[in-house]
């Protein structure tokens, strides 16, 4: 009968909570510390080329190269992306090996070309998204 009790005091309930609280919030802590601690352990070429992997998927998402190009194709999106991702290889190219920065540029021009295919109007030749990196892509 002290159970029933228990249970239906509120200072009871309350301080239960409170303890799930506490459990979650120092669980979640420490997926973070460790999240931390491990990517200390990335070489810095495996990030540059991870983010260089995202940006080039979106973008070619957002020109249009997905499954439903017509509803997931966003041409202002897209330049976004493209601007970052030539901005990233074109920093990030001494720092990482030619084999990555080679896979990396092409990735980068098939999206460009892309873009300048899905455009209504196209940008002129040097001034499409991410050309101010990269140079004139035809």
């Amino acid at each position: 009968m002290d159970t029933i009790r228990d249970q239906d005091d509120p200072s009871t309930s309350a301080t239960a909570v409170d303890a799930e609280r506490q459990a979650r919030w120092e669980e979640q802590e420490q997926a973070a510390a460790s999240a931390s601690r491990d990517i200390a352990d990335v070489p810095a070429v495996e990030v540059i080329t991870t983010t260089a992997v995202h940006l080039l998927s979106a973008a070619a998402v957002k020109v249009g190269l997905a499954d439903d190009p017509a509803t997931q194709t966003d041409l202002d999106e897209a330049r976004k992306l493209i601007n970052a991702l030539a901005g990233l290889i074109t920093a990030g190219a001494p720092e990482i090996s030619d084999m990555h920065a080679r896979s990396l540029r092409d990735g980068l021009r098939s999206v460009q070309l892309a873009f300048r295919e899905a455009s209504v109007i196209p940008d002129p030749i040097g001034k499409g998204p991410g050309e101010k990196w990269t140079g004139p892509v035809t």
